[in-house]
């Protein structure tokens, strides 16, 4: 199901997924909603967006109970990713496996690419990991 709707200064859209195709769908989803802003945030901000939502669903369906709700938003400021999962597990650091291609590199790359991650309760009994990067370098906190 997707939902797309635009105001004065705030666009939004919403997308649902529950397979490892998926994730390439919701990177160019993401690419896409970046793309039609007016004004389109700076290439690098749109990037790192695209690269923070492609780790956010692979850890939802790989960790996260397997499906997620992606919702993508924008202000005349930032523009932020909300992934939901039926999981109440929250994401935690570990140690990124250099050597096997196990992965861990998710979550440190979510945390450091973002100006603020916030974890939520719900829906239901899974958890709304919502990332928000600025749209433009001056206001960065980072």
């Amino acid at each position: 199901m997707n939902d797309t709707k635009i105001t004065n200064t705030v666009a939004s859209h919403r997308t649902m997924g529950d397979s490892t195709a998926d994730v390439h769908r919701a990177r160019d989803v993401t690419r896409a909603f970046t793309d039609s802003l007016s004004p389109a945030p700076p290439a690098d901000v749109a990037d790192t967006l695209v690269l923070v939502v492609s780790e956010l669903v692979t850890n939802a369906l790989r960790h996260g109970g397997g499906r997620y709700t992606l919702e993508l938003s924008a202000s005349p400021d930032e523009v932020s990713a909300a992934v939901s999962d039926p999981s109440h597990t929250l994401p935690r650091e570990v140690s990124p496996d250099l050597n096997g291609g196990s992965g861990g590199f998710g979550w440190h790359m979510v945390r450091r690419l973002t100006d603020s991650v916030t974890i939520t309760a719900g829906p239901g009994s899974g958890k709304t990991i919502n990332a928000v990067i600025v749209r433009t370098h001056g206001n960065s906190t980072r």
